[in-house]
C-alpha cells in the first residue's frame, strides 16, 4: 500500500509517504506558511520515491481537531490532489496521532485549543490499533480527567494549559507526560494504513475537517456558563 499523508492542523506543517510500512517524511514549523510549504513537501516525497500521484492508493489528512485554517488547508489540498488522481481519502484524528507517537498502551491526549480551552481524548491500545475510551472533545481545562485504570500517560502541548492547580491531580495519575508531542503526518501514516485496510477510504468530495468548537465568538465566561447550565 502506498499512501500520502498531510497535516497542517497546528503551527507545524508535515507530509509523509507510506510505502508498505516504510515512511518518508517532511516536517517544518510553518507559522502561517502552510499553504506555501505543503505542496513542495509532497513533490519532494514523491520525487524521492520515484512515484506519481496516480501510483498511490490513497491520501490521508489530519482531520482535526486543530486550527480552523490549518484543517481547511489540509482538507482542500487533499481534495485537490485526490480529485486529480482519482484517489480515495481518509481523515485521521490529530489526537489519536499523539497517542501513536508514544510507547504507552493508555494515553491521555491534550492539545491547546486556545481561548483557555483544550482538545482532549483518551485512547487504549486494542487489536493492533487505538480504541477511544474518551472520544475527542473540546473542554475547559477543569473538565479534563484521567479514566479509570492504571498505566495512563499523557501526550500533547495541552497539558501546559491546565495550570498548576488543575495539573497536579492529573499528573498524580499519569506515569509521565510527553508535552513535546504534536500532530504529525509521519505518526498518522500507520493510522492511515489501518484506515484504508479496513475500508475507510472515501470519495474526495466527502473529505471534511473535524470541528469541535461550534461558536468561536463565545467568551470564556460564556462557555463556562453554558457548560454549567
Amino acid at each position: 500500500m502506498k499512501l500520502l499523508v498531510l497535516d497542517t492542523s497546528t503551527e507545524w506543517c508535515s507530509a509523509a509517504l507510506w510505502q508498505a510500512g516504510a515512511v518518508r517524511a517532511r516536517r517544518e514549523r510553518a507559522g502561517q506558511r502552510h499553504s506555501s510549504l505543503i505542496l513542495p513537501m509532497v513533490d519532494a516525497l514523491l520525487g524521492e520515491s520515484g512515484l506519481r500521484l496516480a501510483d498511490l492508493d490513497g491520501i490521508a489528512y489530519g482531520a482535526g481537531p486543530g486550527s480552523f485554517t490549518g484543517l481547511r488547508i489540509a482538507c482542500a489540498v487533499t481534495q485537490g490532489l485526490a480529485f486529480g488522481a482519482d484517489l480515495p481519502v481518509a481523515g485521521i484524528s490529530t489526537l489519536e496521532s499523539l497517542a501513536e507517537q508514544t510507547e504507552g498502551d493508555r494515553v491521555l491526549t491534550l492539545l491547546d485549543a486556545r481561548m483557555a480551552e483544550v482538545y482532549w481524548a483518551a485512547y487504549e491500545r486494542a487489536d493492533g490499533g487505538w480504541q477511544a475510551v474518551v472520544e475527542p472533545r473540546l473542554a475547559l481545562p477543569e473538565s479534563v480527567y484521567v479514566p479509570d485504570g492504571d498505566g495512563w500517560i499523557g501526550a500533547g502541548n495541552g497539558f501546559a494549559v491546565l495550570g498548576d492547580a488543575l495539573r497536579a491531580p492529573i499528573v498524580a495519575r499519569l506515569g509521565r507526560i510527553e508535552t513535546e508531542r504534536m500532530p504529525d503526518a509521519a505518526a498518522m501514516a500507520p493510522l492511515a494504513a489501518q484506515a484504508f485496510a479496513r475500508g475507510a477510504g472515501r470519495d474526495a468530495a466527502e473529505a471534511a475537517p473535524i470541528y469541535l468548537r461550534d461558536k468561536v465568538a463565545l467568551t470564556v465566561n460564556e462557555r463556562r456558563a453554558r457548560r454549567s447550565a
